[in-house]
């Protein structure tokens, strides 16, 4: 890697703080490491994406990001501009400092910052699959977004829905615990037409479905424990009408990754999936929640590249 070609793109805010007081302690292991790098902290919602793009525009060929998984999403959605990448070369680093930490437990990033940047410095680089994803956006436009790790609709985005509006004081595991728990109780299944490659696996009330590119999701779930971010496949799982006891029942295995044998969960593979409904189904994106169904989701092989 040249010097001056490296940015880090910081949400201060992630972990309720607690990524900025660390940044000083990160900046100095990449000094330590002889990494020239530049560095912008993010303001708001977006404005990793916007950050992103510039560097990226300004010749830079590593984007460093240090905070969530949210972030990390704004910061690949960054890598496009349109249906277009901006860069082919470049490359995405992911520092975890955040709530949940879902993407680095499937790319193998350290859970300790200071590990994570000599582990990013010493590593090859390698292409990762990302998905694409349109849909209609909270105020019902057609959007376009892209996810690195996993997309669902139904249970998972009123979750995260939930989850984000309030305080992730006590972690990622407390945190979407009590919010899947209580979204549980709240929820209601809604009819879903689900397509994957052009045929329809179901037209009936679901619970949730998600499809991963990673293996994780919602503070450590391990929801879809066979995913390969590099294989050209999404791994997609239906929970099928589900009861709410059931859920509740089933939550823990969802934990150990050994609920796909359960008799009302499908599990299939696809480049392509299709989700429709006359009702409000909310939209995960990597633990964001930008909007809702009717939304397509595709696979993009090999098309975005990871240093760490």
């Amino acid at each position: 890697m040249e010097p001056g070609l490296i940015a880090a793109i910081v949400n201060p805010a992630s972990a309720n703080g607690a990524t900025l007081k660390r940044w000083p302690e990160i900046a100095s292991a990449f000094e330590k490491e002889g990494i020239h790098f530049a560095h912008s902290f993010t303001e708001g919602p977006g404005h990793a994406t916007e950050l992103t793009r510039d560097y990226l525009q300004g010749g830079y060929n590593l984007v460093v990001t240090v905070g969530g998984d949210g972030t990390a999403n704004e910061v690949i959605n960054g890598f496009f501009s349109g249906n277009d990448l901006l860069n082919r070369d470049a490359a995405f680093g992911y520092i975890s400092t955040g709530t949940g930490g879902d993407l680095g437990r499937t790319i193998g990033t350290p859970k300790d910052p200071l590990n994570a940047v000599r582990n990013l410095v010493n590593s090859s680089i390698r292409p990762l699959d990302v998905g694409k994803v349109t849909y209609l956006d909270n105020q019902g436009k057609e959007a376009l977004r892209y996810f690195i790790n996993v997309a669902g609709l139904g249970l998972d985005g009123d979750t995260v829905d939930r989850v984000n509006r309030t305080s992730k004081a006590f972690g990622g595991f407390i945190s979407f615990l009590w919010g899947t728990v209580i979204s549980v109780v709240l929820y209601k299944n809604k009819k879903m037409k689900i397509v994957v490659d052009g045929q329809t696996i179901c037209n009936e009330p679901v619970t949730t479905v998600v499809v991963g590119n990673g293996c994780y999701f919602g503070g450590g779930m391990f929801a879809l424990p066979h995913a390969i971010m590099d294989d050209g496949l999404f791994d997609i799982i239906i929970l099928h009408d589900l009861s709410k006891l059931n859920l509740l029942v089933s939550l823990p295995r969802v934990y150990r990754g050994t609920h796909l044998s359960h008799p009302r969960i499908t599990s299939l593979r696809g480049k392509k999936v299709e989700v429709y409904s006359d009702e409000l189904v909310l939209l995960n994106l990597d633990g964001e929640q930008p909007g809702r169904a009717p939304a397509k989701i595709e696979l993009l092989p090999g098309a975005i590249n990871l240093k760490g």
